[in-house]
């Protein structure tokens, strides 16, 4: 021990001020660092007065806020654009009415707005929390108006309606006009907001009670052609172009079907993929995936954009392939090799189904690593795909390519 010891520290003590407390913590207990009084903002330019969020924005927001550009900014754009790229910026923000910018920017108000500012277009269950109305609002004894009900309406509008009645008077009466005998609210304000139609299959204002069951049982015995096709089959049919008896020629079928989970904040939401394949068995294949809820939606979701997303695979004597081809998708490898006529298809289930599908007949698969199924479809969709058609390469180096087998043995399948 030093005896100089207590005298330097009296010295310290008079050389600096003591400080109030430690400026660092001996010990901290949490992970982050100590902040200072004095440290300097981020930011020193923004003040937290100055701060706005998008509503208080929208709220203030005027034609007058949308100025022009200044000098400054048109320096600026000048070095990322051309002069006619300015030009055309400047006429297409000219042709725009600021008072419309300001009306169309802000939020809405009016009692048709949205509960979120995205506009879903699919509804979804474990995101989309619907505004419901109250239980007590649905009414099951509610009936539709029949003609005399409909007669008194009218009846009572031309006997309430004024002297000097105008056009909106009849417009405020159509819009508020019912349609059912009941409860008010279970008309203009549904207990759900996923309300059904109001008739079912083959009803309609007409035909209600034992003339659409009728009309329901003539459909279900009716043949497959003369099905009523859904709104997923008419788009598809505009899409491809084909006819109805065409989409139920093709090959379609499942490969891989499971349960997928996303987790959310809302908790497990399950739904069900689907993978299939359709093909015309002459030469046309294409792959298809889908989610959905339901596993029969997933699954024909699947198999129309299977057939939305077909291509033609090249086809050697239209029975096996021009050639071994490798493909690769993830941790899966496989090889596609050739094969003499009456060879077969000697390759897994999946494989087998696409080749069949695409009117290979003769072929043989060796698939490694992993045996994953999903990509096991890719992968040998992004082989079948990566074809080199021989006369393709023989005119790109200008030479012309001659089938030997062909010619000798006067077009027999030899091997």
């Amino acid at each position: 021990m030093s005896v100089t010891r207590p005298i330097r520290c009296l010295f310290c003590s008079f050389s600096r001020a003591a400080s109030a407390g430690p400026r660092v913590p001996r010990r901290q207990f949490h992970p982050s660092p100590a902040s200072f009084n004095d440290r300097k903002p981020k930011f020193p330019n923004v003040k937290s007065g100055d701060m706005k969020t998008l509503e208080d924005i929208t709220r203030d927001l005027k034609k007058e806020d949308f100025k022009p550009y200044t000098e400054e900014e048109k320096a600026r754009l000048q070095e990322h654009y051309t002069p006619e790229q300015i030009a055309a910026i400047e006429a297409g923000e000219a042709s725009i009415d600021p008072k419309d910018l300001a009306d169309q920017f802000a939020i809405r108000r009016d009692p048709m707005k949205l509960h979120y500012l995205d506009d879903f277009s699919v509804i979804e269950p474990g995101v989309d929390k619907h505004v419901r109305a109250p239980e007590s609002n649905s009414d099951y004894n509610a009936t539709f108006k029949s003609e005399d009900d409909f007669a008194d309406d009218f009846a009572r509008f031309f006997a309430e309606m004024p002297e000097n009645a105008a056009a909106s008077e009849w417009v405020r009466f159509a819009e508020n006009l019912r349609v059912t005998n009941g409860k008010e609210e279970n008309e203009l304000n549904p207990h759900t907001s996923l309300v059904p139609d109001l008739f079912g299959p083959g009803e309609s204002l007409l035909k209600v009670g034992k003339e659409a069951k009728e009309v329901e049982d003539v459909k279900k015995t009716s043949s497959r052609e003369a099905e009523e096709m859904t709104d997923a089959l008419k788009r598809l049919l505009q899409t491809t172009g084909y006819t109805a008896k065409e989409i139920r020629a093709l090959k379609t079928k499942t490969l891989v079907a499971h349960a997928v989970v996303n987790q959310t904040r809302l908790g497990k939401v399950r739904r069900q993929y689907c993978l299939s394949i359709a093909g015309n068995g002459q030469g046309l294949l294409g792959i298809g995936e889908a989610k959905s809820e339901e596993a029969g939606d997933a699954a024909l979701q699947s198999r129309y954009r299977a057939i939305r997303n077909m291509q033609p695979i090249p086809r050697y004597e239209n029975r096996t392939i021009f050639g071994d081809v490798q493909g690769k998708v993830g941790a899966v490898e496989l090889k596609l090799m050739t094969r003499p006529p009456g060879f077969g298809l000697r390759c897994q289930h999946l494989i087998f189904e696409m080749c069949r599908a695409a009117g290979i007949h003769d072929l043989a698969a060796r698939v490694n690593r992993s045996r994953n199924q999903m990509n096991t479809v890719k992968a040998a969709y992004d082989a079948l795909m990566s074809q080199r058609n021989p006369e393709d390469v023989a005119r790109a180096r200008g030479m012309k390519m001659v089938d030997v087998r062909k010619v000798y043995y006067s077009g027999r399948n030899l091997a």
